[in-house]
């Protein structure tokens, strides 16, 4: 591993160079990139044996002497031990959580919470079809997820991963000594440990040191409560995603480095393309997430860190993926409805419009480019509403709705938003997840190298405002009269970061998003030569001796801190032996396999059904997959039956779901996990203007109910409920009534005398 060589400050036309890349000895120097910038990867030359090798180089570089390839493959080595390390840790992590090799099947089953449960039943369904193609087929009819409806899975929701594994273990000649349950296991844990390769490549290529990418490991390994919750909540759909996401950011900054051949960029673009795609694919959220990265761009862009080809290269490759997903989802119209395909759209447009955006005096450019902001923020809405109308598209409706709710835009009486923002995941970051990364050193160094970028950054943006003759393109093709080359890799990671950090702070379940990234940052600022450098020049006792001690020195001390610190606290937590226990819900799931039929449809909450589709492949009437409008208003209606409504109204809802039996749970009926105003019953209550349980202020408009609260009043077997439904099972937890068919002829007489008492 070589060191890049240090770039005096005292250059004029340098002056912030240091967040150039360095050449290493023996290449040319990357002093000469300011001019041939844009252009450079058109030369075609050859750029060396590795993109890991720091920096840049220059065409005709000669041989790495052995040192350095020794050098590389012990970065490699390290990167592949940590990514290992942290798979294994997961793995034992979630064996010794729930003891999950002794288990039965059900108990396995069970512990796939809440939606986790519902994704891994098409894992299961697939595996369980004659064939492929049937499997297929039933997915793409499927009839079960929904009663009395018939829905396109692939189309409804991100299962490409479940269907592309199932075809995967049946290929393989691993079913004689694997479990379909541990493949999918496995599977997941592994794209873990890619999670890791790709922050570590991310920050080896900032500073040019693996030992940043040996840092950035050991970080997301110590801090693994904030960077990820594989182990728990196995099919989520972000542990599937977010590893994508994070190789995405590494071809990105590959990417955005100066001097690459034409041939190394084209397949920079294509692995862009593929490691996007395999993103959006994989997670429904996809849009959003992406949203957020388009706005990196746009304001990398307005500030002239990044040229029009990389601009028009970073947008186009996110519309291809998307735009490929849209197709493999059967033309899915929230894809096309989505905010970033029209933001894109807007940005390219009104770019294209304005070829004179950055020309003129500083005040003159600023006020383009304020304008031209405007005019995109409004073009973008423009395009969503009608792409929207167009398409009929209300699938997002309770996103924004929830949007709305969290900045005070809206009303806090809805319920698809009140179910978000009564949620802790989806509240602001808890301050004690700041302290817990600054006990593992990470936090001071990630603030320190945010404050300094993020000043030099500024400071480039405005000394990017000067008027330097001749037009944007022309400075843009040629880089001449630059003042200031901030690294636009640096640069974006720097974006990424900030952006994706002020998400994480506004929503807690984000921050997985932004922790992993968060790692690689602060590598990269305690072992890149630029932050030392400027460190030490602004101390006066700068030299290459210094520079060299510093930078090696400190990360190896800090890793041994690490090490001596956590290690045994580590040991302990993977060695920790629990034991899955959840009895009433296994006589729940073998109560519902052997004593009910087969094409049975079950109500109930959207958690325990996922659960009951899982376990015993019932009809279900709603679920936890909640982007659908229809399906939405169907769940708020089966949710009734913890509301204060009459026996005949729950009857008729249930009914027209097409249910027949409902599964009502005393630790939904009878909450105490929740604050007043954010349990299940009360958002029911606020839904139907009726005042809430307990001691308490509430609304001058709500009104007591007239009827008591059926998850209650049912249990007591009066003739009102009795005519209706009848008790088949119960326990501790669970109470299983059957909705008869037809209603007693005294039934409504009996109801309306119970409310009247």
């Amino acid at each position: 591993m070589e060191l890049r060589k240090r770039v005096k400050l005292s250059e004029p036309e340098h002056n912030l160079s240091l967040f150039q890349d360095a050449s290493p000895p023996g290449t040319c120097s990357n002093k000469t990139w300011d001019k041939k910038r844009s252009n450079a990867t058109h030369q075609g030359g050859k750029v060396g044996l590795s993109l890991l090798r720091g920096s840049g180089t220059c065409s005709g570089s000669p041989q790495w002497p052995w040192l350095q390839c020794v050098s590389v493959a012990t970065g490699l080595l390290l990167a592949v031990a940590l990514a290992l390390s942290h798979a294994w840790c997961v793995d034992a992590i979630h064996e010794n959580l729930l003891w999950f090799s002794q288990l039965t099947e059900v108990e396995r089953e069970i512990s796939f919470r809440t939606e986790c449960g519902l994704y891994y039943s098409y894992f299961k369904q697939m595996l369980q079809a004659p064939s492929i193609q049937e499997g297929l087929s039933e997915l793409i009819h499927d009839n079960l997820t929904e009663s009395k409806r018939t829905i396109n899975l692939l189309q409804r929701m991100n299962i490409y991963q479940e269907v592309f594994l199932s075809v995967l273990y049946r290929s393989l000649p691993v079913q004689a000594y694997l479990e379909p349950v541990y493949f999918y296991i496995y599977t997941v844990f592994s794209l873990q440990a890619v999670y890791v390769i790709a922050l570590y490549l991310t920050a080896w290529l900032l500073s040019g040191s693996w030992l940043a990418g040996t840092l950035t490991g050991v970080w997301y390994i110590l801090n693994r409560v904030d960077t990820t919750r594989v182990e728990f909540t196995i099919s989520l759909r972000e542990n599937w995603s977010l590893p994508f996401l994070a190789l995405q950011v590494t071809t990105i900054t590959c990417f955005l480095r100066p001097q690459l051949s034409a041939l190394q960029q084209k397949v920079t673009v294509w692995l862009m393309y593929v490691t996007t795609f395999c993103f959006c694919l994989t997670w429904q959220f996809n849009q959003f997430i992406l949203l957020v990265q388009a706005l990196v761009i746009y304001t990398l862009d307005c500030a002239d860190f990044l040229t029009t080809t990389q601009v028009t290269t970073l947008y186009l490759v996110q519309v291809s993926a998307l735009l490929s997903v849209w197709l493999l989802q059967f033309c899915n119209s929230m894809i096309l409805g989505s905010l970033v395909l029209s933001f894109i759209v807007a940005a390219l447009f009104v770019r294209h419009c304005q070829s004179g955006l950055k020309t003129g005096s500083p005040l003159l450019r600023l006020g383009k480019l304020l304008l031209h902001s405007a005019t995109v923020l409004l073009l973008t809405c423009t395009i969503n509403y009608l792409a929207k109308r167009v398409l009929q598209l209300r699938s997002d409706e309770h996103i924004f709705k929830f949007i709305q709710s969290k900045l005070g835009l809206g009303s806090t009486r809805d319920f698809d938003a009140s179910l978000y923002l009564c949620e802790e995941a989806f509240g602001l970051l808890p301050l004690d997840t700041l302290e817990r990364l600054a006990g593992t050193l990470l936090l001071y160094p990630y603030v320190l190298t945010l404050l300094l970028l993020s000043g030099t950054l500024a400071v480039a943006a405005l000394q990017n405002l000067r008027p330097k003759g001749g037009s944007a393109e022309e400075r843009k093709g040629g880089g001449e009269g630059r003042a200031v080359a901030f690294r636009p890799d640096v640069a974006y990671n720097l974006m990424h970061t900030l952006f994706y950090g002020l998400l994480a702070f506004s929503t807690m379940r984000m921050k997985y998003i932004w922790t992993g990234h968060m790692c690689a940052v602060a590598a990269y600022g305690v072992c890149g030569t630029e932050l030392w450098t400027l460190l030490l020049n602004a101390l006066h006792c700068n030299s290459k001796v210094l520079l060299r001690l510093v930078r090696y020195a400190v990360p190896v001390a800090m890793i041994a801190c690490l090490y001596y610190k956590f290690w045994p606290k580590l040991m302990e937590e993977v060695s920790e032996l629990r034991e899955f226990y959840d009895p009433d819900t296994v006589e729940l799931m073998t109560w519902i396999s052997t004593k009910t039929p087969k094409r049975a449809v079950f109500a109930g909450s959207m958690q325990l059904l996922a659960g009951v589709k899982l376990c015993t492949g019932r009809v279900l009437t709603n679920h936890p997959h909640y982007e659908d409008k229809d399906l939405r208003e169907r769940t708020k209606q089966v949710y009734q039956v913890y509301g204060r409504r009459s026996p005949e109204e729950v009857y008729d809802i249930l009914r027209a779901t097409g249910a027949d039996y409902v599964v009502l749970e005393n630790s939904i009926c009878y909450e105490r996990r929740h604050r007043r105003g954010c349990r299940l019953r009360d958002l029911l209550d606020l839904n139907n203007g009726h005042v809430m349980d307990g001691p308490g202020e509430n609304d001058p408009d709500l009104v007591p109910a007239s009827h008591p609260r059926f998850c209650e009043a049912i249990q007591t077997e009066d003739a009102a409920y009795s005519a209706l439904f009848a008790r088949t099972f119960q326990n501790k937890t669970f109470h299983v009534y059957r909705v008869k068919k037809k209603r007693k002829k005294g039934s409504k007489t009996s109801s309306e005398a119970s409310g009247t008492q």
